[in-house]
């Protein structure tokens, strides 16, 4: 079982490098992590670790997560192959819920996630995973503003029921999607205040499909 303390204990370790000298506290780590200090102290009495905050972290300071989880090197995973999963984290990509967003780059940050890690997460899937943001409310309840998704890009039949990556003509977006009988292709929002889109299928890419998420702290 992963222990919220234990880790933060890894994240003072890390933090302290920069501060020499220093001792280090929990609000430090909060800060660094982005989180209220008073949310983060029920976080730790709870043991609710932020996994959305812990990915942006690593990503940014370019350490391993599995280090700071399992002590795990990336090393020593790879000798196991079917044991860990390689996540492109596009950090500053979003894919709107509501008007369209960015297009994929090549800006990408590569983590390796424990196949445990990836239970708690977002459960089994692909091991070729991406991560992007969300940006919007047209998706709620089902995803939040701010919540991190993965995208599973071998999965593109939108005649299978699920919601969508799709890059189109105004940027990208993350529906449910759907094709009509008159062959024009629908983007359907989850929150019902937001109507069904109609695009050409000559205007649409699939991208992928979202296969688990993090929801925003």
């Amino acid at each position: 079982m992963l222990i919220l303390g234990d880790i933060i204990e890894k994240l003072k370790d890390v933090l302290s490098e920069s501060r020499i000298g220093k001792k280090v506290f929990d609000k430090d780590v909060a800060t660094a992590l982005n989180i209220p200090q008073a949310t983060f102290a029920t976080m730790k009495k709870r043991n609710s670790i932020p996994y959305e905050e812990i990915l942006e972290f690593c990503a940014l300071k370019k350490i391993s997560v599995n280090w700071l989880f399992f002590d795990q090197a990336v090393d020593m995973l790879k000798a196991e192959t079917e044991k860990f999963f390689q996540v492109r984290y596009f950090s500053d990509i979003r894919a709107s819920a509501g008007g369209g967003a960015e297009v994929f780059d090549e800006s990408f940050e590569t983590i390796t996630l424990d196949e445990k890690i990836m239970h708690n997460m977002v459960g089994l899937g692909s091991t070729e995973l991406e991560a992007i943001h969300v940006t919007g409310e047209s998706m709620e309840p089902t995803l939040q503003d701010g919540s991190i998704v993965f995208i599973d890009r071998t999965l593109t039949n939108i005649n299978k029921s699920g919601i969508f990556i799709a890059q189109t003509l105004n940027g990208l977006y993350i529906k449910r999607i759907q094709q009509r009988v008159d062959g024009m292709i629908e983007l359907i929002s989850d929150n019902s205040v937001y109507p069904p889109q109609a695009i050409h299928p000559d205007e649409i890419t699939i991208v992928g499909k979202v296969v688990g998420n993090i929801e925003s702290l």
